[in-house]
């Protein structure tokens, strides 16, 4: 008798083989129409935050995402919208979005409301932002320095010296805070900017009764702000004020200093002050070198100009656009043609130019010399810098060589 389970077997594969092949055409199917009628990807919050320009639309994103770890601890995302809607003049909904923030759990951290702080007097609201400060505790945030630092900053941008000077004297003693020298230096620096030497060098001594010591950045900044204001007999005695009591200057003190000697013409002098920072272990900067070059060329003499230069080279530094201008302007200045256009042409070609008023100058001179080819070179770069000169600039500069053009064409560079 024959056994029927090798057929049963068969209608058996039969019948799933036909389930898989019907399985596959409907997947087949599925996939395909997925593939037609894909479901768009929505870009990433913060790519999205940095796209929008239109205000309204800006502030309705930022509230959706408002509980987005990766918006709110991104500090750019957070600056770049308060500055955008200050910009346009949304101070409604900056303080909407920050108040908001407020409560978040992140509100309990310091840090965070010192940003809010911070974000409140750069977009102008002063009051908001002290207002912060002062309502700490309603957010379970405990108060140090660091956000008094914040609000003492913000306040600072007023320029209102009494209320800076209450804000300094009452506020610590209420919130049983110890102001610190960061404290000492942000007032110091307000007063300085707003041209109240006498009382920022008070706020100094009278800190340093209190037994907060200045450091070399509270004397930098007051050296800075008495040489500015042609007090350079007091600014020398707080240098040797500060070294007697044991604060060493350091690269921007000396940076001050031979500022000074080269706004007073005395070049040689701020050529051995920068001796001394070396003989100290202190290196010059471009910033040194740029002052102390500056100075020679002022008092004519280019050769040590070179000098410095040569010097900046061989301790490894490069020239930045600063050193270019001043070198090419006075090298054109005392009629040193040839040096001015080899230093114009490399920094041309770096896309560092100087200004227009010394691009005139050099051509003028190199036009004088006969070498047109030279010239037609230096406007040719002229031509090509990225963001272009104003055509009214261009056409300046071509019209010191229009006269020349057979010339131009005829003559080479070398």
């Amino acid at each position: 008798m024959l056994s029927l389970r090798p057929i049963r077997r068969f209608c058996h594969a039969s019948a799933a083989a036909a389930a898989i092949v019907s399985s596959d055409c409907t997947s087949s199917r599925s996939l395909s129409n997925h593939i037609q009628n894909p479901k768009p990807i929505e870009a990433p919050a913060l790519e999205r935050l940095k796209a929008e320009r239109d205000p309204d639309r800006l502030f309705q994103l930022f509230i959706a995402n408002a509980h987005n770890r990766v918006v709110i601890e991104n500090r750019f995302a957070f600056e770049d919208t308060i500055f955008r809607l200050a910009g346009a003049r949304r101070f409604d909904y900056i303080e909407k979005i920050l108040e908001q923030q407020k409560t978040l759990k992140q509100g309990r951290r310091e840090g965070f409301i010192v940003r809010i702080i911070m974000l409140y007097g750069k977009a102008g609201m002063t009051k908001h932002a002290l207002d912060t400060f002062y309502d700490m505790h309603f957010y379970g945030c405990r108060r140090t320095v660091k956000s008094f630092n914040a609000a003492l900053k913000v306040l600072t941008e007023t320029r209102d010296l009494e209320t800076i000077n209450d804000f300094l004297r009452k506020v610590p003693e209420k919130f049983a805070i110890e102001v610190d020298i960061f404290s000492v230096n942000i007032v110091i620096k307000a007063f300085c900017e707003m041209g109240f030497l006498n009382e920022a060098y008070l706020v100094m001594i009278e800190m340093e009764k209190l037994g907060i010591k200045p450091d070399v950045i509270t004397y930098t900044t007051l050296m800075s702000a008495l040489y500015k204001n042609n007090q350079g007999q007091i600014g020398n005695g707080l240098w040797n004020l500060m070294v007697l009591k044991g604060c060493l200057p350091n690269l921007a003190t000396f940076n001050v200093r031979i500022q000074f000697l080269v706004n007073k013409r005395r070049a040689w002098d701020a050529n051995t002050l920068m001796g001394i920072m070396q003989g100290l272990g202190i290196s010059p900067d471009e910033v040194t070198y740029n002052l102390v070059i500056k100075g020679f060329c002022q008092a004519r003499l280019l050769e040590m100009a070179k000098r410095v230069y040569s010097a900046l080279h061989g301790r490894g530094y490069k020239p930045n656009v600063k050193i270019y201008q001043t070198m090419i302007h006075y090298l054109c200045k005392h009629g040193d043609f040839d040096l001015a256009y080899t230093m114009c042409k490399d920094c041309m070609e770096k896309n560092w130019f100087p200004n227009v008023d010394t691009i005139q100058t050099l051509l003028k001179g190199l036009k004088k010399k006969e070498q047109f080819g030279r010239a037609k070179f230096i406007l040719t770069l002229a031509q090509r810098r990225v963001p272009p000169f104003s055509e009214t600039h261009l056409g300046a500069l071509r019209s010191i060589l229009s006269r020349n053009q057979d010339g131009l064409g005829k003559q080479g560079i070398s």
